[in-house]
């Protein structure tokens, strides 16, 4: 039977996880133990939960208890689910819940870059792309054209942000990711070198006088390949850009000089993704 609870008390402490915690408070909640994130709409719950993730609570509008979120909440076990109407939990939230639902669940420990690499051949790397909104969008293009993992960079957004999640439409659980930043996995080196003891290539996504088209078949033809892409705005590192293998752009017409780094991910994966 599940544990229904109405709301009656904006104030009360448990709910502060869904109305007056941060994301970096919720990431940082049970230090030195790992945090929570909250999961916004039943298709990212379900994926969540197909991943492993352990769910904490739930926040529901009432009126999909016993429709949408129903097989949800059968899933989740004796959790408390607060519930009440539309406009309460818009004011309780100060935003309009996707579909209704919101899931607060705890973090899993990230595995390691060689775990997450293992078997790969086409990975992404992101390099410090601090929008939560890019990084679910290169989430969504990784896992629809045929990335079989992403790295990131320690100042990247988490991609378990609820902003990421929702616009990841929940892949971020179905393609294996990790952070860069251990002793042995530091970006960009030691972490380059340790993607080249794996057998991968490296591919720079950047403007430069020496890069090659995406489109050239020697990039098409590498057994291992990491596309690199970076920051908004700014772009890579140039330290990074010397230590890749290749420099690539993806040419442009009627004047545009560069994509957005959303956009940019998801021509590249497109083009040199394993098919």
């Amino acid at each position: 039977m599940s544990n229904i609870i109405e709301i009656t008390d904006f104030e009360a402490p448990e709910l502060d996880i869904y109305a007056r915690l941060t994301e970096v408070q919720l990431l940082r909640l049970y230090e030195p133990d790992l945090g929570l994130f909250i999961a916004e709409s039943p298709k990212v719950i379900e994926r969540a939960l197909d991943a492993g993730y352990v769910p904490v609570s739930i926040l529901v509008e009432r009126k999909h208890i016993e429709t949408q979120a129903r097989d949800i909440i059968n899933r989740c076990g004796e959790i408390p689910v607060y519930t009440a109407d539309f406009d309460v939990l818009t004011k309780l939230t100060g935003f309009q819940l996707t579909r209704g639902m919101l899931c607060a669940m705890r973090r899993l420990q990230l595995p390691s870059i060689e775990d997450v690499c293992a078997g790969a051949r086409r990975i992404a790397i992101l390099e410090n792309v601090v929008n939560p909104t890019n990084v679910g969008a290169i989430f969504r293009s990784a896992a629809a054209l045929n990335m079989d993992a992403v790295l990131l960079t320690p100042a990247c957004s988490n991609p378990l942000y609820r902003r990421s999640l929702r616009v990841s439409m929940g892949t971020v659980f179905q393609v294996p990711w990790t952070y860069f930043g251990t002793d042995s996995a530091e970006w960009p080196q030691p972490g380059m070198k340790l993607l080249q003891t794996m057998g991968f290539k490296t591919a720079a996504m950047a403007l430069s006088d020496n890069s090659i088209s995406i489109d050239d078949p020697k990039l098409i033809s590498e057994e291992k390949l990491a596309i690199v892409l970076g920051t908004e705005g700014d772009g890579l590192a140039s330290c990074t850009i010397s230590d890749c293998d290749y420099t690539v752009r993806i040419p442009m017409s009627h004047g545009v000089d560069s994509l957005n780094v959303a956009a940019a991910s998801a021509v590249a994966f497109w083009q040199l993704g394993c098919r």
